[in-house]
């Protein structure tokens, strides 16, 4: 199975993908660690554009071929990566499913941001003005939606994992 995250930065999307895969025994692609690899290894710009992405479907698909669980972690921002992320399962032959992890408390939401530190050595992570003035395209049609605001991070997975059904197929 393909369980494909997406959602603003820091809503909490890396803390339920690490927590879920970890649950599950899948593998996660995180498209900020392949990122930051790509800007580091000094091929390409800062500005990348599509090719963190282009690189997740790929290293997602070889996993989903060999019959692992991959959880896709990413913005996932605009419809034509979730589409993308979709065909990358069907051709695979195996299921997706979409979560867009919210964050419902905006004072929280913004506190995160501005607190949080970077995991990923050299990323610089998006300030609150970016991540309010970035283009998110609605989700239709309504992924399962998680929302880290509601509940902590124990309780997020348990709960989606009871949602998702069989993760084999």
């Amino acid at each position: 199975m393909l369980i494909i995250l997406g959602g603003l930065p820091g809503t909490g999307k890396t803390t339920v993908a690490r927590a879920l895969a970890k649950q599950l025994h899948a593998v996660h692609v995180r498209v900020d660690t392949i990122e930051q690899s790509i800007r580091a290894s000094g091929g390409l710009n800062s500005d990348i554009g599509p090719a963190g992405y282009v690189v997740a479907y790929g290293v997602a698909e070889d996993n989903l071929t060999l019959g692992n669980t991959v959880i896709a972690d990413s913005v996932n921002c605009l419809r034509v990566t979730r589409d993308a992320w979709l065909s990358v399962a069907k051709r695979s032959g195996k299921s997706a499913i979409e979560v867009e992890i919210i964050c419902s408390d905006k004072v929280e939401h913004r506190r995160r941001v501005e607190t949080r530190k970077t995991d990923v050595r050299g990323l610089t992570k998006p300030k609150w003005e970016e991540i309010t003035n970035r283009v998110y395209e609605d989700w239709m049609p309504r992924p399962l939606v998680i929302d880290t605001a509601k509940m902590g991070v124990d309780e997020l997975v348990a709960d989606l994992i009871s949602k998702l059904g069989p993760t084999k197929s």
